[in-house]
């Protein structure tokens, strides 16, 4: 297994991370960002009130992308597991 191989391996491994957790972070990014312009808007300071929003955010999320993203993974491993015995001849 030459070098180029293992790093095509691992380019993809971290495209396949940043996909599946860019629609989470952006999510919450979102939110917080909503939740942070209302609580300047109306000058509450309260640390908590931004948690359950986005937990509501990421959990719809996860039962909206979740059937995609549990396809892309096992779609990757799948291909990376067939894969194997091209890798070591």
């Amino acid at each position: 297994m030459s070098a180029d191989v293992v790093m095509q391996i691992g380019r993809d491994a971290l495209w396949i991370a940043a996909l599946l957790s860019a629609p989470i972070l952006l999510t919450a990014l979102g939110i917080g960002l909503l939740i942070g312009i209302f609580q300047a808007a109306t000058q509450i300071q309260e640390m908590t009130l931004s948690f359950i929003p986005k937990l509501i955010g990421v959990a719809a999320v996860l039962v909206l992308a979740g059937p995609w993203m549990l396809t892309l993974i096992t779609e990757w491993v799948t291909e990376l597991l067939l894969s194997i015995p091209l890798l070591l001849s």
